[in-house]
């Protein structure tokens, strides 16, 4: 009986201290700051297309080169995980969040070396990212040849 006791105690000072979660909060502040990945990214492309004078799509390329340039380094500089603790998915779910896992991946592995450091890790936290994304691809691709029909 006292052993119970003890597990319910700690089980009571681990709810005490457990940090509280607003999740209606948190999907604020990533839907603000999801948006404002989104017009920086708008506003990358009109300037492309205007300052090279170019198509809006290859201007999207310049754009998408430009954020993962940018979120790669944040990330090397260390100030990036600053950034996402406080926007959550907001910097996550855009490509700068591929951008800052490959990144971070590839910093702490270094030390091992470019085979058994950098080559074996660097996708560790991006791999699940390619795999699930491409699973869902083909299902989708799938799932619309059915609909579709050809």
């Amino acid at each position: 009986m006292g052993d119970y006791m003890e597990k319910s105690r700690y089980k009571e000072l681990v709810n005490k201290h457990q940090p509280t979660e607003t999740r209606s909060q948190n999907a604020f502040v990533a839907f603000v700051t999801g948006g404002i990945v989104g017009v920086i990214g708008q506003l990358l492309t009109e300037f492309y297309a205007v300052f090279f004078d170019i198509s809006t799509k290859d201007a999207s390329t310049f754009m998408l080169v430009s954020l993962i340039f940018l979120a790669s380094l944040f990330t090397a500089l260390g100030f990036f995980d600053k950034w996402v603790t406080f926007c959550k998915c907001g910097l996550i779910i855009p490509i700068t969040g591929f951008a800052h896992s490959m990144t971070s991946a590839g910093i702490e592995y270094r030390k091992e070396g470019p085979i058994f450091g950098l080559g074996s890790n660097i996708f560790k936290l991006a791999g699940s990212v390619i795999l699930y994304g491409v699973v869902s691809a083909w299902f989708f691709g799938i799932l619309r040849l059915i609909i579709m029909g050809g």
